[in-house]
């Protein structure tokens, strides 16, 4: 065993897993700002790779170039979609109108939007040198090998889905697929963490443990399903915003419709569920109880920003903050079912 190598692959792929959630983080500042289109192309911004803070230093058809540029990437990814079977979905992003409307520069998002970016390039940094290093200890742990290039593959395809949200100008369900690829992409690399730091514990068949794992089954179920309707929220709203350009901020939840009623209600199923599951862990003095405090106070956190974008005219703070809590509690809420799934026989 080279628990030397296995060090060095924990420290990236806790890196890795750091730098996802910042990357998140950074994602919903740029969703919240208004920024998705700061840069107009990929993966350089204005066809640079520093991108510029003045007007000024662009061409006089910039905006012509770039609208050029979409419209003929978008084709390619019409194509590919009628190759697939989606040719209605294929003719809707031809017919969509908005995406042949040109980008105004503005400085401030498009450096919101070039931070994200570097960050994404420095996530994919770390997640290649996970799986470099995972070569090291392929002997005693293959899986992890696998799965850490299967991550690699998944993260070129989400910077590939990133260049088309940005051609399609953010369209709509693109920005729920991106969402939900970026949360498989730190489930794996959860996943791979766990592993490789619990490999030698051992499974015990223990009632408890099984309640206990049927209980945080259900509550990912519900966290995923929540993330997606959350997502479809806020697409809700930008379709609003786009219609109804003469209301006011505060205004905008009034005309969204059922879709934010369904995500009430989700969150209130969610605090149920995982508060029962806290209080079952609380009752039998697991080692687990920890996580649980953990998994309560990002609850309380997710809990809190919901209210304050419900009453306060979604205040862009606590948009992004919104997201990256949902996904720190989806993360912890999985780190405790692969823990209940590696259980020492003194945990419960």
């Amino acid at each position: 065993m080279n628990i030397k190598a296995e060090q060095r692959f924990l420290r990236l792929n806790l890196s890795s897993i750091v730098s996802l959630f910042l990357l998140i983080l950074a994602g919903g500042v740029v969703r919240s700002s208004g920024s998705g289109m700061g840069c107009p192309d990929w993966p350089k911004c204005f066809d640079q790779y520093i991108p510029p803070t003045d007007i000024s230093q662009l061409p006089k058809d910039y905006q012509k170039r770039y609208v050029a540029q979409r419209l003929e990437k978008n084709e390619r990814f019409a194509k590919l979609l009628e190759k697939s079977g989606y040719a209605n979905l294929a003719q809707k992003i031809r017919n969509d109108e908005s995406i042949k409307i040109p980008e105004e520069f503005n400085a401030a998002k498009t450096y919101t939007e070039y931070i994200n970016r570097l960050i994404g390039a420095l996530t994919g940094v770390f997640l290649l040198l996970t799986f470099i290093f995972s070569f090291y200890i392929i002997k005693q742990n293959p899986v992890v090998f696998w799965l850490s290039g299967v991550n690699l593959i998944l993260v070129v395809i989400q910077a590939w889905l990133g260049s088309i949200v940005v051609s399609t100008n953010l369209l709509a369900w693109m920005i729920t697929v991106h969402m939900l690829l970026a949360i498989l992409i730190l489930a794996v690399s959860i996943f791979t963490y766990h592993h490789v730091k619990s490999q030698n514990t051992r499974k015990i068949s223990n009632s408890v443990v099984l309640g206990l794992k049927f209980i945080t089954v259900i509550g990912l179920i519900f966290s995923i399903a929540q993330i997606i309707i959350g997502t479809e929220v806020r697409e809700t709203v930008d379709a609003v915003q786009s219609k109804f350009p003469e209301l006011k901020r505060g205004e905008w939840l009034d005309e969204v419709g059922r879709i934010f009623l369904e995500h009430k209600q989700w969150a209130f199923a969610i605090v149920v569920v995982n508060v029962l599951l806290f209080m079952i862990i609380k009752r039998k003095k697991s080692e687990l109880l920890n996580w649980g405090i953990v998994l309560m106070l990002i609850l309380l956190a997710q809990v809190v920003t919901g209210i304050v974008l419900a009453n306060f005219s979604l205040a862009p703070w606590a948009q992004a903050t919104h997201v990256l809590f949902a996904t720190l509690f989806f993360g912890c809420q999985f780190y405790i079912l692969l823990i209940l799934g590696e259980v020492k026989s003194n945990i419960i």
